[in-house]
C-alpha cells in the first residue's frame, strides 16, 4: 500500500506541476491582454525627442602646394571648400526651446539645425558646451510656441535589470525606438568624459543615437545615450548614456545664462584605492577615494579634509572610487553642504564641506598667434577654477594647454589639451604673458619644455 501512496502522491504532484506550467503558458483571455505595449511612453515621450544635425566648413589642403615648384608653376589660388556635416539625436528639456544632445554631435559647427517629430526644422544656436560631460545645450531660433518636454528621473534610483526605452535618429533612417535593460551602472572605464560614471543599456544604440533619450516606463529621461561598444560600428548590446543627475547640472546652467558649467569645487585631489595601496592602509577592499593633496583655504581644508583621508561616502553614498567621488560630489547643488564619511588612521570621521564654486580669478586664457610651434594653442594661468578642470595640484607651475585650433601648427606638431608648458627656449614661463612674449622672439630652434601626465617631455623642434 506505501508503494500505491507514493505513486498516487508523485501522480498528483505531477498533475499539479503540469497544470501550474499550462497556467503559465496560456491563450489572451481578451482583446486588451493582446494589446500590452509600450506604445502609450513612446507616444508621449517621442514628441520631445528631435534629431540634430550641425555642418562645418573645412578648407581642401592639397599638400602639394608645400611645395615652392608646384606652386611656382600651377599657382596656389584659394583652396576649394567643402562641407562636413554630422548627424544625432537631442531631447528637449524645456519648453521655450532649450535641447540636450552630446557636445561631439556639434562640435566645430558652424550651422546647427532641429528637426522635429513632425518633421519642422528650426535654426538653433549653441547656448552652452561642456566637454567635461560631453554635453551641450541648445535653443531654437525663432521660436515662439511651447514644445513638448521629458522630465528628468533621479538616476540614482536606477536598478540593473530596470526596462527601459532608448529613442534617436540612428543612421539618419529617421526617428526610432529600441527597448533593452539596464545592464549595469557606474561604468568607469569608457574612457569619453571626464565623469566615468555611465549607464550602461543592451537597448540597440547605433551611430545618430548620439544625444537621444534614455528613458524609463513612466516616461521620463534617465539619461542621454553616447556611445556604443562595437567591433563592427553597429549596436551588439553595449551601449552608454550619461546618467540624468549629470545632465540636470549642465541643464540648470545653461539655464541661468552661464557660458560654462558651475560645479562644486572641492579644493583637493584625490587619488584611487589600488590593491597595493589598500594592502598599506590594512583595507580589506581596494574602494573609497584617497586624499593626495589640500589646497590651503580651499572648502576641504575648511571642513578639516586631511593629507591620507579616504573618503569613503557622500551624503550616505558610498564611494567605490575616485570617479564615483568625481560624479557624486559634482552632481550636488551649489550653495548647500555635502557630508563626507571619511576613514582616518582607522577611525571613522564626519567632515562637512560647503558647495561652492572654484575661484577663477587670473585665468587670463590666450590663443597663441606668433611663428612658434605652439601656434594656435590656447592656454591659461593655473587659476584654482583651471586646476580643477585638469585635475591639477592649484600650486602647479607653468600655464596649461586649453585647447588647439584645428590647422593650427600646435596641434599639428603634436601637443595636446592638458599639456604643461614649464619652459621655452630656457626662459621659464610662470603665466600665461611669458609665454606669449617667449613665442614671439624668432628662433631657428625652439627648445620646450612640457609635463604630460605627470612626465617630464623636452621637446627640440626647428623654426
Amino acid at each position: 500500500m506505501t508503494f500505491f501512496r507514493i505513486c498516487a502522491a508523485l501522480f498528483v504532484v505531477t498533475a499539479t506541476m503540469t497544470q501550474a506550467s499550462a497556467q503559465d503558458r496560456r491563450v489572451p483571455n481578451s482583446p486588451a491582454e493582446v494589446k500590452l505595449s509600450y506604445a502609450p511612453i513612446v507616444q508621449r515621450v517621442q514628441p520631445a525627442v528631435v534629431n540634430v544635425y550641425a555642418a562645418k566648413v573645412v578648407q581642401n589642403r592639397n599638400p602639394l602646394l608645400d611645395d615652392p615648384v608646384f606652386r611656382r608653376f600651377f599657382g596656389g589660388g584659394p583652396q576649394p571648400e567643402q562641407m562636413q556635416r554630422s548627424l544625432g539625436s537631442g531631447v528637449m528639456v524645456d519648453s521655450s526651446g532649450l535641447v540636450v544632445t552630446n557636445n561631439h554631435v556639434i562640435e566645430g559647427a558652424d550651422q546647427v539645425k532641429v528637426s522635429l517629430s513632425d518633421k519642422r526644422e528650426f535654426e538653433a544656436e549653441i547656448v552652452l558646451k561642456d566637454s567635461r560631460t560631453d554635453l551641450a545645450v541648445l535653443r531654437l531660433k525663432d521660436s515662439k510656441e511651447k514644445f513638448p518636454t521629458l522630465d528628468f528621473a533621479n538616476s540614482d534610483e536606477l536598478l540593473v535589470g530596470d526596462v527601459v526605452l532608448a529613442i534617436g535618429n540612428p543612421f539618419g533612417v529617421g526617428q526610432t525606438v529600441t527597448h533593452g535593460i539596464i545592464s549595469a551602472l557606474a561604468r568607469t572605464q569608457v574612457g569619453i568624459t571626464d565623469y566615468q560614471f555611465f549607464i550602461q543599456t543592451d537597448a540597440a544604440i547605433n551611430p545618430g543615437n548620439s544625444g537621444g533619450a534614455l528613458v524609463d516606463m513612466t516616461g521620463r529621461l534617465v539619461g542621454i545615450n553616447t556611445a556604443i561598444f562595437s567591433r563592427s560600428g553597429g549596436s551588439q548590446g553595449i551601449g552608454f548614456a550619461i546618467p540624468a543627475n549629470m545632465v540636470r547640472v549642465v541643464v540648470a546652467s545653461a539655464k541661468s545664462g552661464g557660458k560654462a558649467v558651475k560645479r562644486p569645487w572641492l579644493g583637493a585631489r584625490l587619488q584611487t584605492v589600488t590593491p597595493e595601496i589598500a594592502e598599506t592602509l590594512g583595507l580589506k577592499l581596494p574602494n573609497g577615494a584617497l586624499v593626495a593633496n589640500v589646497t590651503p583655504g580651499g572648502p576641504a581644508a575648511r571642513a578639516g579634509l586631511k593629507l591620507s583621508d579616504l573618503i569613503v561616502a557622500i551624503d550616505g553614498q558610498s564611494i567605490d572610487d575616485l570617479n564615483a567621488f568625481d560624479y557624486r560630489f559634482a552632481t550636488r547643488s551649489l550653495g548647500g553642504t555635502a557630508q563626507l564619511d571619511v576613514q582616518r588612521n582607522g577611525k571613522p570621521v564626519k567632515l562637512v564641506v560647503p558647495l561652492e564654486v572654484a575661484p577663477d580669478t587670473g585665468r587670463d586664457e590666450i590663443v597663441l598667434t606668433g611663428r612658434s610651434p605652439l601656434q594656435g594653442a590656447k592656454v591659461a594661468n593655473i587659476s584654482p577654477a583651471v586646476a580643477d578642470g585638469w585635475h591639477l595640484d592649484t600650486g602647479t607651475e607653468g600655464v596649461v594647454v586649453t585647447d588647439l585650433a584645428d590647422g593650427g601648427t600646435a596641434a599639428g606638431v603634436g601637443f595636446q589639451k592638458g599639456d604643461i608648458i614649464l619652459a621655452v627656449n630656457n626662459k621659464k614661463i610662470e603665466k600665461t604673458a611669458d609665454l606669449e612674449k617667449a613665442t614671439r622672439e624668432p628662433a631657428r630652434l625652439w627648445r620646450i619644455i612640457v609635463v604630460r601626465g605627470g612626465q617630464q617631455i623636452n621637446v627640440t623642434l626647428g623654426g
